[in-house]
C-alpha cells in the first residue's frame, strides 16, 4: 500500500493512535468510571422495562422537570453538505416536547381519543453502545443506540433504529434523571403510519 493510500490515525473521526486520547471525545471530556457506566447502563434498561411494560407514569419520574426532549427530522445530502443534514431547533421535528407535553401525549392514551394506540402496541425496546462522559459542571453526558420493534394489531410492524445523546443528572429515585435528550433516527423519512413511540 502505497502512503497515498495509507490511514493515518490522527485524522480517523479525530482520535489518534494513543488510547488516552481516543477515551476522550472532542471537547477533551474523559469516559466516567465503570461503575458509574454500570449505573447509568442499569438506568437505561429500567427506562426500556418501563416502556415496553406500558408504565408511562413511571417513565416520567425518570425525567427532569426542565426536560427537552427532541427528534430533528434528516435530510439527505452529498457527503460535503452533512452538517446540514440534520435540522436544527426550532424547524421540523418528529418530537419537540417538555415533560409536561410528554405527560400530555400519555393522557391522552387513557382518554379513548388516541385510536393509534387502542389497541395499544406492542414493543421492544433494545439500548447498547453505552458512553458515559461526566461533564465540568457534574452533569453526565451519554451517548446510547436503541433498536425498537413495534407490532399493533395483526400485522402493523415497525422497527426503529437509531442514536440517542442525553444529558443526565444525578438525583431521583433511580439514580439519574434525562435533562436533555436528542434523538436521532436513522430514517428521515419515517414509514409507520403514526409515531406514537417514545425512545
Amino acid at each position: 500500500m502505497t502512503d497515498a493510500f495509507r490511514l493515518n490515525p490522527e485524522t480517523l473521526n479525530g482520535a489518534t493512535s494513543g488510547s488516552e486520547v481516543i477515551l476522550e471525545d472532542e471537547h477533551g471530556i474523559s469516559l466516567a468510571d465503570a461503575d458509574t457506566h454500570f449505573l447509568i447502563s442499569q438506568f437505561y434498561f429500567l427506562e426500556a422495562e418501563f416502556l415496553d411494560d406500558g408504565r408511562f407514569a413511571d417513565w416520567l419520574d425518570m425525567l427532569a422537570e426542565d426536560l427537552h426532549y427532541w427528534a430533528p427530522v434528516r435530510s439527505n445530502r452529498l457527503r460535503r453538505q452533512q452538517a446540514l443534514s440534520i435540522h436544527q431547533r426550532g424547524e421540523a421535528a418528529f418530537y419537540d416536547e417538555t415533560k409536561d407535553s410528554l405527560a400530555w401525549r400519555i393522557r391522552r392514551f387513557d382518554s379513548g381519543m388516541a385510536w393509534a394506540e387502542d389497541p395499544p402496541s406492542r414493543t421492544r425496546h433494545i439500548v447498547s453502545n453505552v458512553t458515559a462522559r461526566t461533564r465540568s459542571d457534574g452533569l453526565l453526558q451519554v451517548r446510547s443506540a436503541f433498536l425498537v420493534y413495534r407490532n399493533r394489531l395483526h400485522s402493523e410492524t415497525d422497527i426503529y433504529a437509531g442514536g440517542r445523546t442525553d444529558i443526565l443528572r444525578v438525583t431521583g429515585v433511580h439514580g439519574f434523571e434525562v435533562v436533555k435528550r436528542t434523538i436521532l433516527l436513522e430514517q428521515n423519512v419515517l414509514q409507520m403510519k403514526n409515531i406514537s413511540t417514545f425512545f
